[in-house]
Parts: C-alpha cells; sequence; structure tokens
C-alpha cells in the first residue's frame, strides 16, 4: 500500500512537518511519484521499528489477523532451527547458503526467495550491529508460509553485510512470516532478547542447540514474572 505524506504523519502519529524533516534529513524509505511523496506502509513500519519511535498499536492494525495470536519467539526458533558453518565469502554467496538450509514448505520458490533476500539487502542492510543480522523479507506473504519462524545460522566466516557499524556479520537471524504484524513483533522480540545478557552469552559462544532454547526460555519466563 502506497501511503501520503498525510498517512504517514497519521500512521505514526507525528505532524506532517516531522515527516517533511525527516525526508529532508533523508533518514526515512520513501519514493517520488511527481512532484509527490510516496511510502510503502510496510517499509515505513520496519523502519519506525527499527528506530523505537513507540508506535501506537493501531498501527500495525491487519483486520484480517489482529484475531491471531502474536507468536512465541522460543516457538518460532525451535521450528526455525540453528545451523552451523553457513558457508560463503560474501553477503549473497551466505544468503544463498542460508536459504539451502531454511526449513520451507515444499512448494517454496528458494531462488526467488534468494532473490528477495538480496533484493531487501540492497534497499538497507538488515545487519542490527556487533556482527549480527536479521535478513527478512521486504513484504512478508512472498513465500508461502502459514507459520512463522526464526532461523538461527553461524557463519563460517564473517562476511561484510554493509551494517551500520560496519561490524562483519557472523550470526543470522532469518525470519519468515506470514504477515507484516508478525514479522515486525519478531524483529521487536529479537532485540530485546539480544540485550539480555544470558541470551546474548549463547550466542556469543555460538552454543550448542538446547543451550540457546534454554538461554531464550530463561529471559523470556523471566520476562512474564
Amino acid at each position: 500500500m502506497n501511503l501520503t505524506v498525510k498517512d504517514a504523519a497519521k500512521l505514526l502519529s507525528v505532524s506532517e512537518k516531522t515527516i517533511y524533516r525527516w525526508i529532508g534529513k533523508d533518514i526515512m524509505p520513501t519514493f517520488r511519484i511527481g512532484e509527490c511523496y510516496r511510502f510503502h506502509r510496510s517499509e515505513l513500519l520496519e523502519w519506525a521499528t527499527s528506530r523505537r519511535l513507540g508506535l501506537p498499536a493501531s498501527a500495525f492494525s491487519e483486520p484480517e489477523t489482529d484475531a491471531l495470536p502474536l507468536p512465541e519467539l522460543i516457538d518460532c526458533l525451535e521450528a526455525g532451527g540453528v545451523f552451523y558453518r553457513i558457508e560463503g565469502r560474501t553477503r549473497d554467496d551466505v544468503l544463498g547458503d542460508m536459504v539451502a538450509h531454511l526449513r520451507l514448505p515444499e512448494e517454496a520458490d528458494r531462488t526467488n526467495l534468494l532473490q528477495a533476500l538480496i533484493a531487501r539487502e540492497k534497499l538497507a542492510s538488515t545487519g542490527v550491529g556487533d556482527g549480527i543480522a536479521m535478513p527478512h523479507l521486504h513484504s512478508p506473504g512472498l513465500v508461502p508460509v502459514t507459520r512463522p519462524t526464526v532461523t538461527l545460522c553461524f557463519l563460517d566466516a564473517p562476511v561484510d553485510f554493509k551494517a551500520l557499524d560496519g561490524v562483519p556479520v557472523w550470526a543470522l537471524f532469518a525470519l519468515l512470516a506470514p504477515t507484516l504484524r508478525a514479522q515486525l513483533h519478531l524483529q521487536a522480540h529479537l532485540g530485546f532478547v539480544l540485550r539480555q545478557p544470558v541470551f546474548r552469552q549463547a550466542i556469543l559462544e555460538q552454543a550448542g542447540r538446547e543451550q540457546i532454547f534454554a538461554a531464550l526460555r530463561q529471559v523470556s519466563e523471566s520476562v512474564v514474572r
């Protein structure tokens, strides 16, 4: 869905003046049609989430899926799995080997998925810093998945993902979700747990699968309490 400046301001709960200021600073994703600025809704929400702008719940409203419960990160990681020694000397090579390991439906086209992931990286790196990236699709739904998954891949050797901090990436959390709401929820949850010492240490040590799952459960349970 393409949004106008007025639509974008309403979605993000800011003034149109603020939108134009962000456009002027070239810090938000936009494109032009003639003399008018336009925005992709999914791209705008992803950008706002990454900057922790504190979006209202209504921004993520998807009437057809709002009644569905949000996915639990531990369930998604157990479904997606953990893989070690992903090979490749470039970002695209690494993504290719990652896609080969993903647990996808039989009807999924891995070639198209890889191309879509590379296209997303060209828009802006999914590197979140400290050698970690979260590859995902620009628009969820391109791959026929009925349940969201998170796949953790440790690389055989770090590669340049053009991350903002300049640190080569050595770990990938690949996110696949049927809806934007689920994808953004998982991105936000991952961002939180990666700041928790127990889980972060398990990732830094490239611990075994069960150790990683246990660390994630520990963090999740502490939040619930």
